[in-house]
């Protein structure tokens, strides 16, 4: 088991790196293109669809892993799938930017839980992300981790986004550059990979 993690992690690292940069360079084109007042005023609702999306994605491949190495129990895939997207999603996507913004005293900071927020539609995308990992388990781990990865980037960034007031100095920005790649990288790697696959193990002893 500790052999597939390891593969699986070494295979999936690529998709995380570019992730991480494409949510830096979102970033730095945003706050030097003066257009931070504007995408700060839009951010919420950005955040809340890609929130979902990531939910959904997170769901797909978390449940495709365990069934590809597990027994495929129906109930057990449902359980991991859903506590591996919401939990760690919102890990993700909230709490690790909210204690970055918290540290870095952004003005407007504030914890967005989606699941308690807008729990309709993040429960959905939460299922449909699990039926979609249990039904195309063989195909379903490569493309929804890189979406994945990308997703997770942008909700963060938004969420910090969120929080900053009409300018942001140097200090705060290399600031918010490590807690976007901690938010992306951490996560998103134990809920689509470790976690499945420490289940999965437990599940065929």
């Amino acid at each position: 088991m500790i052999g597939q993690i390891a593969d699986e992690l070494k295979e999936h690292a690529p998709f995380t790196f570019f992730g991480a940069l494409t949510g830096i360079a979102i970033m730095l084109a945003i706050v030097y293109g003066g257009l931070l007042p504007q995408v700060a005023s839009i951010s919420e609702n950005l955040f809340y669809v890609l929130h979902p999306a990531h939910v959904l994605l997170s769901a797909s491949v978390t449940t495709a892993l365990y069934v590809r190495y597990g027994k495929r129990k129906l109930w057990i895939a449902l359980l991991i799938g859903y506590t591996g997207s919401i939990g760690i999603a919102t890990k993700s996507d909230s709490i690790i930017p909210y204690i970055g913004e918290v540290l870095l005293d952004l003005p407007n900071r504030g914890l967005h839980i989606g699941v308690i927020e807008k729990p309709l539609l993040t429960n959905l995308a939460a299922l449909l992300g699990i039926a979609i990992g249990y039904r195309y388990r063989e195909g379903a781990t490569e493309f929804p981790h890189a979406g994945h990865v990308l997703i997770s980037t942008w909700a963060s960034l938004f969420h910090i986004i969120m929080a900053l007031g009409a300018t942001v100095d140097w200090v705060r920005i290399i600031g918010i550059l490590l807690f976007l790649f901690l938010a992306v990288w951490i996560p998103c790697c134990t809920s689509d990979i470790v976690y499945p696959l420490l289940f999965a193990e437990k599940t065929e002893s």
